[in-house]
């Protein structure tokens, strides 16, 4: 099992330059299925990436390639878009597909680009980090909520 550990930290290291750091209070695998499991405490960070969570599981392909991570309970993250755009934010579930740099965010979302000062509030939520496009859905009884901060033209002038 120590070996699968090493072979998953290397391969999914490999994805790009950069290191991918994955802490938690334990780990289980299952080299047949494809399927590691973090528990507890989990946090992934890799670059100015960073991801936080219950509970992670990373599932890989015949060649132990990581191919979905599903991060669930309390789940909090900060993103940065190939576009240098930062996005911090909270859900209940996120699961990021590294083969389309997609991150879908489910149950009460709420997500902020920081640079723009925008913020996304919904039940779920998808962020392509390629594109640095963001969609959202709300549910029957709440709609999405965008909030937008606007100065005012009158105000940047008079200072």
């Amino acid at each position: 099992m120590k070996y699968k550990l090493l072979s998953i930290f290397l391969i999914i290291s490999s994805l790009s330059a950069s290191e991918l750091q994955i802490k938690a209070n334990s780990f289980s695998a299952d080299e047949n299925s494809g399927v590691s499991v973090f528990m507890g405490k989990v946090n992934i960070k890799k670059s100015n990436d960073e991801l936080n969570a219950s509970q992670v599981t990373v599932y890989t392909n015949k060649k132990n390639e990581p191919t979905k991570f599903v991060a669930i309970g309390n789940v909090s993250f900060t993103i940065e878009t190939q576009q240098k755009s930062i996005y911090k934010g909270v859900a209940g579930k996120a699961i990021y597909s590294p083969s389309t740099k997609e991150y879908h965010f489910f149950k009460n979302v709420h997500l902020r680009q920081i640079d723009e000062k925008k913020e996304i509030i919904g039940d779920e939520v998808l962020l392509n980090t390629i594109e640095g496009k963001a969609y959202a859905k709300g549910v029957e009884s709440e709609p999405v909520i965008m909030i937008f901060n606007i100065v005012d033209k009158n105000e940047s002038v008079k200072k």
